[in-house]
């Protein structure tokens, strides 16, 4: 009597505990946001931020210490967010802010600098993404953002993303100048583009994974189509607003988005 049974010295001493939860995988590894509608919303401000602050910089520094002074901070950026183990609203946005200056700087630097047509510039910076793109599938079999959870994974993604850039800006360019429509109407024309996909992924079956890539390089020339038509002069059709101060007008909206995305990438994590 009050000794325990020989049945009951046998089980296992964790038995009766709670056990601890398992480790979370998947998405919460990824280095990369859950696409959200306010995930497309801070990915357009920063590519207007982008091209206006690229402007700015260019023509307040020279082109060769702004391009240095980009590449660095993209450089640095990358780093960071390259040696973080999950992803992290401020470090990732801040690197998508690097790309985006850095970006629009080389696309200038192509056109400006080398004198190459933006009609050239466009078709050369598909090619590349389309290279970036066939050695990514080629290596991981998939595009899907969903699966950037190596260090090689996230090297494809990043370069995908900083060609998705370069050519944004080239485009955008190439019909706001090359083909006389304007900053305006160029904006216009890529809100309307970029609705394309995400109906043709509900109506006509389009694949998710070309269909979030097919709007991701739309969202460079919308965003800055719209924010050189506001940074321009009013005798280029713009609204005169300066690109310095476009560029400053546009981080307090994006700094406050991070933060809120920052918060609920908090509470989902506890």
């Amino acid at each position: 009597m009050g000794q325990p049974s020989s049945e009951a010295l046998a089980r296992p001493l964790t038995e009766g505990r709670p056990r601890r939860a398992a480790r979370p995988s998947g998405s919460a590894l990824s280095k990369v946001p859950e696409v959200t509608a306010l995930f497309w919303v801070v990915k357009v401000l920063t590519t207007g931020m982008g091209e206006t602050a690229s402007d700015y910089l260019g023509r307040t520094l020279g082109p060769v210490p702004a391009g240095a002074l980009g590449l660095t901070g993209l450089v640095v950026a990358l780093v960071v967010q390259f040696r973080g183990d999950r992803y992290r609203p401020w470090t990732y946005w801040s690197a998508i802010v690097m790309v985006s200056v850095f970006g629009t700087m080389a696309a200038d630097v192509v056109h400006v600098i080398a004198g190459v047509p933006y009609a050239v510039s466009t078709a050369a910076f598909t090619v590349a993404l389309a290279a970036v793109f066939a050695a990514w599938y080629l290596s991981e079999r998939t595009l899907s953002i969903h699966s950037i959870r190596t260090r090689r994974r996230e090297s494809f993604y990043w370069a995908a993303v900083l060609a998705t850039f370069a050519l944004g800006t080239a485009v955008g360019d190439l019909t706001a100048g090359t083909l006389h429509l304007g900053y305006l109407a160029s904006g216009v024309l890529f809100a309307a583009l970029i609705a394309v996909p995400a109906l043709a992924g509900r109506h006509l079956g389009l694949n998710a994974v070309a269909a979030f890539w097919w709007a991701y390089v739309l969202t460079r020339p919308l965003g800055a189509s719209f924010a050189d038509w506001m940074g321009v002069p009013v005798t280029r059709a713009g609204l005169g607003w300066g690109t310095g101060p476009v560029t400053l007008a546009l981080i307090v909206p994006i700094a406050a988005l991070v933060a809120v995305l920052a918060k609920r990438h908090k509470g989902a994590g506890r």
